[in-house]
């Protein structure tokens, strides 16, 4: 064959190679879950390409083989050429040895690998075309090949490859792929997805009304005192219990008597009419395990109990689905903020706020392992119950007491832009 030939037949198996390299490269990298949505859609080559995948271990080795099998025959092309340009000697095949490897690596590696995957998709899609009928020419080979493949990985104790269309993934990965789908999903929605993604680690103890904010009625009080509270509440729901808050008889919803209270009319009698039985849930109870809870009960508001069935606090669907989708407004006390702003990055916070609330809000990034509340962190690191004026810095921001009251942290100054770095 004469030099021009030869030339252009090494052409030709760079080119194959190439295709192969590339075809490699964009099966790997092809986007397992766009592939399946456009199999929804039944694109043509998205269900081709599904059954290559489905077959790992064939897929790879048509891919291999096709591209070793090429690549060698171009090294072996490439000593011929280099032979009849310099002759036999060993200057001659180091400079074959080191043109083939440079030529490989350039026209039949690294370029195509890198446009498979940039363009993965559209690659994929239309390589399978090609590949489907090579996979069943070279079958035979392929299963040969693979024979020894398997009693290796036996051996080695490794499994066949997986199923490469069906990859798990766990839940922070989850969530990293939602934060990386920013692009595509607006901000409001890619909040409420990570909140739901967020509910296995939150527990109604992170959300309730705590018991010393339980607007309740004793029954067994006078009327007067009734009357009082329920003109006087800031809540829609109110607790009934008998002499204290862990004798629980129910729940009445203001507004079915709040008209009866209101004329002054209301009695005992109407009072227990309308009293709802209270539905109790364990404390650390998930807050997606309570949700599905409220949706087969068909309760709406439950007490949180401890192990010895002290009350704790209260919780309803509405806290939960403020954790999904946010705050649904401050037009009642249980909804109002806890912090006021000052200049120079101060806030003035009540010692009840939820440490959640302060780093969701304001961006803090206070350690939730331990107490749910400012107070309760404040008097956990202190061990004693501080002076207004006292100052102290905790996971590097600094605070200092403003008002106590009743054996706790009223009222604090958190001073923000600091933080654990600090």
């Amino acid at each position: 064959m004469s030099f021009g030939v030869l030339l252009g037949v090494l052409v030709i198996l760079l080119i194959l190679s190439g295709f192969f390299s590339m075809a490699e490269t964009s099966m790997m990298a092809l986007n397992r879950y766009r592939l399946k949505h456009l199999v929804a859609q039944k694109q043509p080559g998205a269900l081709l390409t599904t059954r290559l995948l489905a077959q790992t271990d064939r897929l790879l080795g048509v891919l291999l083989l096709g591209n070793n099998f090429i690549n060698a025959a171009a090294a072996s092309l490439v000593t011929v050429l280099a032979v009849r340009l310099v002759g036999t000697g060993e200057l001659a095949i180091t400079l074959a040895t080191a043109s083939v490897t440079l030529v490989i690596l350039i026209f039949s590696e690294i370029t195509p690998k890198i446009i498979g995957a940039t363009y993965a998709e559209r690659i994929a899609l239309r390589c399978s075309f090609v590949l489907r009928p090579l996979l069943w020419l070279f079958s035979p080979i392929i299963w040969f090949v693979n024979l020894f493949v398997r009693a290796l990985l036996r051996l080695a104790g490794l499994h066949t490859p997986p199923d490469l269309l069906s990859p798990d993934l766990s839940l922070e990965e989850l969530r990293i792929l939602v934060l990386e789908g920013g692009h595509f999903i607006a901000p409001k929605h890619q909040n409420i997805l990570l909140n739901l993604l967020g509910l296995r680690d939150i527990t109604v103890d992170d959300v309730m009304t705590p018991r010393n904010q339980i607007e309740g009625i004793d029954l067994e009080g006078t009327l007067e005192e009734v009357h009082r509270q329920l003109a006087t509440s800031n809540h829609t729901i109110q607790l009934l219990y008998r002499g204290n808050a862990d004798d629980v008889a129910g729940l009445v919803h203001v507004r079915k008597v709040f008209s009866q209270a209101y004329s002054g009319i209301l009695t005992w009698e109407d009072l227990k009419a309308v009293m709802q039985p209270a539905y109790f849930i364990p404390a650390g109870t998930p807050l997606l395990t309570q949700l599905q809870q409220f949706q087969e009960s068909r309760n709406k508001v439950g007490l949180v109990v401890d192990e010895y069935g002290e009350l704790q606090g209260l919780v309803s669907m509405e806290d939960i689905l403020e954790e999904i989708v946010g705050e649904f407004g401050v037009s009642s006390p249980h909804h109002q903020s806890h912090f006021t702003r000052e200049k120079n990055d101060t806030v003035l916070v009540e010692g009840v706020c939820p440490l959640r609330d302060l780093n969701r809000k304001l961006g803090t990034h206070f350690n939730l392992e331990g107490p749910r509340t400012l107070n309760g962190l404040i008097l956990e690191t202190l061990e004693d119950i501080p002076e207004p004026g006292t100052s102290l810095k905790i996971d590097g921001y600094p605070i200092e007491i403003i008002q106590t009251q009743d054996r706790m942290v009223r009222v604090a100054r958190l001073t923000l832009g600091a933080g654990r770095s600090t």
